[in-house]
């Protein structure tokens, strides 16, 4: 097997019927259009002698911090007439894909005698360095339909392209990972290193964190990068029993594994103290947190509303260049509004050179949720008259407060405006706040109305929402209504529901109403969860 080919069957990533001989540069150009300066020592003269002075010359331009100079001397060997052996074509070749020329790169790669497996890889990596993934996938399937084999350096680039596709709205098989791996193992490949990191990173980003395991097990030796991977995986599934065992054996860790442990640990109230922990043991090893650690961190403060150990941090922050970062400052905003210390998130706010709509967003809510209705709302208009546009969040933020405040006619406005003004459709958690706004105020028959008005069908959120108020107003009738259309749509997964409905039955001394249902949740096996709640202590 190890002189065969690629099965004629693959996927279809690996195949096109586009045709790729149509050079993207006309031939009688000549390029590049604007040449730079080149060595006016260089003796050019259309002999043999000029492949290794050219050819080291070349390279020292691919690997100085400024290419761009070395693009005269492909001027310069046209001019001279001159024809390049594939060395110097190759050369030429990654010069232009260092300098982000892909067009003269791929004019280039077109026009070499030979194609070789080397020079694949470069058009493939050069392109994905670029974030043109659909271009570097199409280079592979040249490869392939050419009969070259690719080896691990090629599988380890697809394998990249299957992880970057997410930001290049290129859609992918999600199964492109097995895939590329069964071709590892029926090539032969040997792998090494990068190709066990790309195999594991690209299960990992596809959830498939067993098949990554299997992978990361098969490695003689772990490195950090495969591990955090593996950490990253196991936590955004919730395994933080494997995410821990992983960190605890990796021998050489470094800032991004500690990071991804403090991340993993901050999306969870049951495991954000473990953040902390880990947060102030990663400075004992003397790594010094940086901006991914800080947003990681004051989220896990914004779970645990700690907000002293939030000014810790917002005073470790203040020492580095990060203090005026805009993603800092909305964190620490929001951290210490949901912390309920509304003035400290105010003082952030006004102090922030920069704000984006987070940054308002964050106040706003915070505003809303701690009281502070004129504020919020006097806020929500300077907004956009700095001409900050809002999002969906900034509009809940306001509706909450317009809720919470029981202004409906301000609250149908903004609504309204939603549409109007920003072109923004509302979403059911918008609908449901309208109901939550008609429903404190006592309009139970107008929020009922408002839900039948909804385009499409409207959630357990919405009905929630109006069973909620029907408590509040001890109206049976209209509970009784929002509880049986939550049931239609999922009894199992909103027990709350019937608990609503039975206390709403039980402050109108319905009694015999209030036993029929209990033995009717009885009977279907719904249990109300367990409430808790997070208080916070001094240690």
């Amino acid at each position: 097997m190890k002189n065969g080919k690629l099965p004629r069957t693959r996927p279809s990533v690996f195949s096109s019927t586009n045709n790729h001989s149509n050079p993207l540069v006309s031939s009688n150009q000549i390029f590049p259009p604007k040449p730079l300066e080149y060595n006016e020592s260089l003796s050019y003269r259309p002999t043999v002698t000029w492949s290794t002075p050219l050819s080291s010359t070349l390279q020292q331009y691919i690997n100085s911090d400024t290419p761009f100079g070395g693009q005269s001397i492909h001027t310069r060997i046209i001019k001279s007439g001159f024809i390049p052996n594939t060395n110097i074509s190759i050369k030429l070749l990654i010069l232009y894909l260092k300098c982000g020329a892909l067009n003269y790169a791929r004019q280039m790669f077109d026009g070499l005698p030979q194609r070789t497996l080397s020079a694949y890889n470069y058009m493939i990596s050069g392109n994905l360095r670029h974030g043109l993934v659909q271009e570097s996938l199409g280079f592979v399937r040249r490869l392939v339909l050419s009969g070259e084999r690719p080896d691990g350096y090629t599988f380890s680039m697809i394998l990249k392209a299957s992880t970057s596709c997410r930001s290049n709205a290129v859609l992918l098989p999600r199964s492109l990972g097995r895939i590329v791996h069964a071709q590892i193992v029926k090539c032969d490949v040997e792998p090494d290193d990068v190709l066990y990191t790309a195999l594991v990173d690209s299960y990992v980003k596809n959830g498939m964190v067993g098949y990554a395991r299997t992978v990361f097990d098969m490695m003689l030796e772990k490195n950090v990068v495969c591990s955090t991977s593996m950490i990253s995986g196991y936590m955004s599934q919730g395994f933080v029993e494997d995410a821990e065992e992983i960190f605890s054996k990796t021998m050489e860790k470094d800032i991004v594994v500690y990071n991804a442990m403090i991340e993993g640990y901050s999306k969870s109230i049951e495991t954000a103290k473990k953040a902390l922990e880990v947060y102030v043991d990663m400075q004992r090893f003397n790594f010094l947190p940086n901006i991914s650690t800080f947003a990681s961190v004051i989220g896990a403060c914004s779970v645990l509303a700690e907000f002293e150990f939030g000014q810790q941090v917002q005073s470790q922050l203040m020492k580095t260049e990060l203090s005026k970062n805009v993603k800092m400052g909305s964190a620490l905003v929001d951290m210490y509004a949901k912390c309920g210390r509304i003035e400290d998130a105010q003082r952030v706010f006004n102090h922030m050179p920069e704000k984006n709509v987070f940054t308002w967003t964050s106040m706003i809510d915070g505003y809303g949720k701690n009281g502070n209705t004129d504020e919020a709302l006097e806020l929500f208009l300077r907004m956009q008259e700095c001409h900050v546009q809002p999002n969906y969040v900034t509009f809940l933020g306001a509706l909450s407060a317009c809720g919470h405040a029981g202004l409906v006619a301000k609250g149908h406005e903004i609504f309204e405006s939603m549409e109007r003004d920003y072109s923004m459709k509302p979403k059911m958690e918008h609908y449901a706040c309208m109901v939550d706004l008609l429903g404190r105020a006592g309009s139970l028959e107008q929020a009922l109305k408002f839900i039948q008005q909804i385009p499409g069908k409207p959630n357990s959120d919405v009905w929630a929402a109006l069973l909620s108020s029907s408590r509040l107003h001890e109206d049976v009738e209209m509970a009784n209504i929002a509880a049986n259309e939550i049931v239609k749509l999922n009894a199992n997964d909103r027990p709350g529901a019937y608990v609503a409905l039975s206390n709403t039955l039980a402050a109108a001394g319905k009694w015999d109403n209030v036993s029929e249902l209990r033995e009717g949740m009885k009977l279907r096996g719904i249990l109300k969860d367990t409430g808790y709640s997070w208080v916070g202590r001094d240690s």
